[in-house]
């Protein structure tokens, strides 16, 4: 009986096994740099920092406003190409205290949107901050990352370009 019964749990523990790497979808292969829209924010085809050593995803934005419980900011800045004035708001927000490049602690505002990069969609929080000085306005980290992509950083902009999510292009 007791062999059986091992039996019965290695096969069930198989089919298991088989069930959850059926679930799991292929890692995308990805460069140091690529392309990402943000289609709640009305954002396509911003260059990315792909950055693996940033826990989180951070985003350039000013002119950052609490009022009535509301958050209100404008993404990007004026100097760049896909700046526009339009001011974005968020009900849901949070506040968290992040370290930036330099070591220093920031207190940073933090949202939820979608994120588009090589053919998937992710829910994803964002940190929001003043990424003016740096050369790219998007930074992607881990927390984004995991178990979807793998980078390859000798390379860039490897993710297929995600043309239909574009509101100016149809089929």
């Amino acid at each position: 009986m007791g062999n059986c019964l091992r039996e019965y749990f290695l096969s069930l523990e198989a089919v298991l096994i088989i069930r959850h790497l059926k679930k799991q979808r292929p890692k995308n292969l990805i460069g140091r740099r690529e392309q990402v829209d943000f289609p709640d924010l009305g954002l396509f085809d911003i260059t990315a920092k792909i950055d693996t050593g940033a826990y989180t995803t951070a985003v350039h934005c000013q002119d950052i406003l609490e009022k009535d419980g509301v958050l209100h900011f404008k993404l990007l800045d004026p100097l760049r190409p896909e700046y526009s004035e339009q001011d974005h708001t968020a009900k849901e927000f949070s506040q968290k205290d992040i370290k930036n490049s330099f070591g220093e602690i920031e207190r940073r505002y933090l949202v939820k949107t979608r994120v588009q990069m090589g053919g998937r969609i992710v829910k994803c929080i964002i940190s929001l901050t003043n990424r003016g000085t740096m050369r790219y306005p998007v930074l992607i980290g881990r927390k984004f990352l995991k178990n979807r992509f793998v980078v390859d950083v000798s390379k860039l902009n490897l993710a297929p370009l995600d043309i239909l999510a574009h509101p100016d292009h149809s089929l």
